[in-house]
C-alpha cells in the first residue's frame, strides 16, 4: 500500500490514541458532572460508534474508500459533540480539540491512501 506524504511512523499511533481517549473520557466525565446526561452524551456515544466503524472499515475490512466516507461523517459527529459539550462545559469542548485535529489528519491520510492506491 502506498502511503501519502507526512505519514507518521507506525509507533506514533498507539500513544496518540491513548492520549486522545483519555482526553475524550475526561471531557465526557466533565459534561456528565455538569448535568449533561441527555443529548450531549448521546452524541458523544454516536461519535464513538463511528470511530469504531472507521477502524473496522479501514483496518478490518480493508476498505479505505468506504472508510473515507465514514471518517467524513465521523468528523462532523466530533464537531457536533464539541458543540454539544460546549453548552455544558467549555473545558470539555476544548479537550476534544486534539481529537478533531487528529481525525482531520487521519482523513488526509485516508484520502491519500485512496488516491494513491
Amino acid at each position: 500500500m502506498i502511503k501519502p506524504p507526512l505519514n507518521p511512523p507506525d509507533w506514533i499511533f498507539a500513544p496518540v490514541w491513548i492520549t486522545l481517549y483519555i482526553l475524550m473520557a475526561v471531557a465526557a466525565w466533565r459534561v456528565w458532572k455538569h448535568g449533561g446526561t441527555g443529548g450531549a452524551l448521546r452524541i458523544y456515544a454516536l461519535q464513538l460508534v463511528l470511530n469504531l466503524g472507521w477502524t473496522c472499515l479501514f483496518f478490518g475490512l480493508r476498505q479505505p474508500a468506504l472508510a473515507l466516507i465514514e471518517i467524513l461523517i465521523l468528523l462532523a459527529a466530533i464537531l457536533w459533540t464539541i458543540a454539544a459539550f460546549r453548552t455544558h462545559d467549555r473545558i470539555a469542548a476544548w479537550l476534544l480539540a486534539p481529537y478533531v485535529l487528529w481525525v482531520a489528519f487521519a482523513t488526509y491520510l485516508n484520502a491519500g491512501i485512496v488516491a494513491l492506491n
